[in-house]
C-alpha cells in the first residue's frame, strides 16, 4: 500500500471513529442514495424534496428529469466511504462522503455534502468539513478538496464563507481547504472588491483588488501579493474571480483579455473562469431545462446589484 493510500485509510479511520460522523452501514445504500438524490434535486432543479418521503415513482421521475446526472451508481461504496451527519441528538440529519485515494497533491476528496432544510444554520455541514480537514491534516494530508457546480449558488457561496480556496474550473468548480493556505475574505471599500488574506502579526492584509473601469474589470496587485507563498500566489486570482463573479462585477480587462479567455479555461484569471461560466450556464439549460439565476455576465448589464457570498449554513 502507497504511503498515501495509508494515510487515507487513517483518516478514514478517525472520520468513523468521531462524534459527529457515523459510517453508513450494510443496507443503508439505498437510504444514502435517496439523499444524495435530494442533493441533487434541489442543486440543479431547485426543488426541496424529503429524501425518506421518496416512493419509487418518485424517485423515477426526479432522476429521468435529472439526467445523466441523476444516474444511481450501484457499487459506488467502492470508491468512497460515505457517513451521516448527527446532530447533538445523535439523529441524522445529512450526508457527507470521503473519496478511498486522494486528489490534487494529495488531499482527501470531499463529496455528498448535504444537510435537510430543516436542520441548517446550526454549523453540522461546517462541523462535518472540520471533522474531515482535522483528519486529513493529523495523518499528513494536505486538508481536502471538493467540487461545486457553478449553477448552485448557495453552496458556492456557502464554501466560500467557509474559508475555501478556489483552485481550478475544469469541469466544474474545484474549491479547497489547505494548511498551507491562510484564512482569507473579500470586502468592498471604495468601490473596489478586495481580497485580504489573514496574517498573525498584521491581521487582514489586502494582496488584490478589482475595481471597475466603464464595462470593463481593473485588477490590482499589491507588495504583499508579490512577495507571497506559491500557494497563495497561484489560488488567489482564482479566489477572487468567484467572488467577482458572484457579485455580478465585470470579469474581463478588455476585448483583447476575452479573446484569450480560454487559455484559462481550467484556472488563473478572472477572463477563464467567465469563459467557462458561459459553458456551465449554458449546459445547465440543456441538462435541467431552466433558466440560471447565476449574476455573472462578462460584460455586466447596467445596474445589476452587487451580492457577496453570504449563503447560510448548507
Amino acid at each position: 500500500m502507497r504511503s498515501w493510500d495509508a494515510a487515507v485509510e487513517r483518516a478514514q479511520g478517525r472520520l468513523a471513529a468521531g462524534e459527529r460522523l457515523r459510517a453508513a452501514g450494510e443496507g443503508e445504500e439505498r437510504r444514502f442514495a435517496l439523499w444524495d438524490l435530494a442533493s441533487l434535486v434541489e442543486g440543479e432543479l431547485g426543488e426541496a424534496v424529503d429524501p425518506d418521503a421518496l416512493t419509487a415513482r418518485a424517485e423515477r421521475g426526479w432522476r429521468e428529469r435529472l439526467g445523466e446526472s441523476g444516474r444511481e451508481w450501484p457499487g459506488g461504496e467502492l470508491y468512497r466511504r460515505r457517513y451521516w451527519i448527527r446532530d447533538d441528538r445523535a439523529e441524522v440529519v445529512g450526508t457527507v462522503a470521503v473519496d478511498n485515494w486522494t486528489r490534487g497533491p494529495s488531499q482527501l476528496a470531499v463529496s455528498s455534502l448535504y444537510v435537510r432544510p430543516e436542520a441548517r444554520g446550526r454549523g453540522l455541514a461546517a462541523a462535518a468539513l472540520d471533522e474531515v480537514y482535522a483528519a486529513a491534516t493529523a495523518e499528513g494530508l494536505p486538508g481536502f478538496r471538493l467540487e461545486a457546480h457553478w449553477t448552485w449558488q448557495p453552496a458556492v457561496r456557502y464554501y466560500l464563507r467557509r474559508g475555501l480556496w478556489v483552485v481550478g474550473w475544469k469541469r466544474s468548480l474545484s474549491l479547497a481547504r489547505m494548511p498551507q493556505l491562510p484564512l482569507h475574505r473579500v470586502r468592498e471599500e471604495g468601490g473596489r472588491l478586495l481580497l485580504l488574506v489573514a496574517d498573525r502579526q498584521r491581521g487582514w492584509v489586502p494582496i488584490l483588488a478589482a475595481g471597475r473601469e466603464g464595462r470593463w474589470l481593473r485588477l490590482d496587485e499589491t507588495a504583499d501579493y508579490r512577495g507571497c507563498d506559491g500557494w497563495v500566489h497561484e489560488y488567489a486570482r482564482s479566489t477572487l474571480a468567484l467572488y467577482l463573479a458572484l457579485a455580478g462585477w465585470p470579469m474581463v480587462r478588455g476585448p483583447q483579455w476575452w479573446a484569450e479567455a480560454w487559455r484559462w479555461s481550467d484556472a488563473g484569471e478572472p477572463e477563464g473562469l467567465a469563459f467557462k461560466i458561459e459553458q456551465f450556464e449554458r449546459a445547465a439549460r440543456t441538462r435541467a431545462g431552466r433558466a440560471v439565476a447565476g449574476p455573472n455576465r462578462p460584460v455586466p448589464t447596467p445596474g445589476a446589484t452587487p451580492q457577496l457570498a453570504d449563503s447560510g449554513d448548507g
